[in-house]
């Protein structure tokens, strides 16, 4: 499966996933300095450049109006499906002093979801995925880490936990209600699935040194 790696202006806290030969890396805006301070030059570069002056690349450079619906996020992710990539991988996607952008790429991986991709955002110290008619195992790597799991749409059907502290057998949540919240794992590895509705799904790691 070919992935994209998406490098936005959020802050960053270390790399968790590394790009493979073939992989596609796309720099979103300002995200083209984090490129720059992880030591290479994305395959394209996206933007507004509305946070810094348009970059001199040799590589590939969209420029986009200000005035736009998209984050420009958001435009890379579409970039990389119009790429053929089905898994992506988003730094620099929280944090700093933007929530508002954190909200607007949690509901990234909900667009990536529907679009029969997985998408897998990385904070401090959680990922961030959603799921829709599908499931997700995670790996435990801290003693004491949560998972967590919220409701994106009005209901979400069939949601199933395994290998939880507080399991569900196909449970109905909703958004006004945070049943998911701050669970634990019982052994190495924890099973999350659901049916219809879309599912954030978020778990704890260790943070980088």
């Amino acid at each position: 499966m070919k992935r994209c790696f998406v490098y936005s202006a959020g802050s960053f806290y270390g790399v968790r996933e590394c790009p493979a030969e073939g992989d596609l890396r796309i720099a979103a805006d300002a995200g083209l300095l984090l490129c720059r301070r992880l030591g290479f030059e994305p395959d394209v570069v996206i933007g507004d450049f509305d946070s810094m002056e348009e970059p001199d690349v040799r590589e590939e450079c969209i420029r986009v109006p200000v005035e736009k619906d998209d984050t420009d996020t958001l435009l890379a992710v579409r970039v990389g499906l119009s790429h053929g990539c089905r898994e992506f991988h988003l730094y620099g996607c929280t944090g700093g002093y933007r929530p508002d952008h954190t909200l607007a790429n949690m509901q990234t991986l909900a667009f990536l979801c529907r679009r029969e991709a997985r998408g897998f955002m990385y904070d401090r110290n959680f990922v961030f995925t959603v799921i829709e008619n599908g499931s997700v195992e995670i790996e435990r790597t801290l003693e004491n880490g949560t998972v967590s799991v919220f409701a994106m749409t009005d209901k979400v059907y069939d949601v199933t936990l395994e290998g939880l502290q507080y399991p569900l057998d196909r449970a109905e949540l909703t958004p006004d209600f945070p049943l998911g919240v701050s669970n634990h794992f019982m052994g190495d590895r924890a099973r999350i699935s659901c049916g219809r509705g879309l599912l954030l799904v978020c778990w704890e790691v260790a943070e980088k040194g």
